[in-house]
């Protein structure tokens, strides 16, 4: 089966959304300009390499940028594709469901 690329965009924007420790993350960025990540490692309840796969993840989905200050890594939100994500899940939660008879 072949999706679209508004499906296959939807999808990768929900998967990086579908943690709390992201949430989190996009949070304290929002929160401020850029944060380094060991800062962001003291402020979450998690071990640094399980941070760094939730950066992963919110990388891969473009919804926020790191820049490689050796040793450090400050992160940032990827302000234009917050904007494409959020038009994305608006468009998604805003198709009309229709209702029919469903026996569950």
């Amino acid at each position: 089966m072949k999706y679209t690329t508004i499906q296959t965009n939807t999808a990768l924007i929900a998967k990086a959304l579908s943690h709390p420790v992201r949430i989190q993350i996009l949070e304290i960025l929002n929160s401020q300009s850029c944060c380094y990540s060991g800062d962001m490692a003291e402020l979450l309840p998690i071990a640094r390499s399980t941070l760094s796969q939730h950066l992963k993840e919110l990388k891969k989905a473009g919804l926020i940028q790191g820049e490689i200050l050796p040793p450090k890594i400050k992160y940032c939100i990827n302000r234009q594709r917050w904007l494409e994500a959020r038009k994305l899940m608006e468009s998604f939660f805003n198709n009309k469901i229709e209702t029919k008879n469903c026996n569950v």
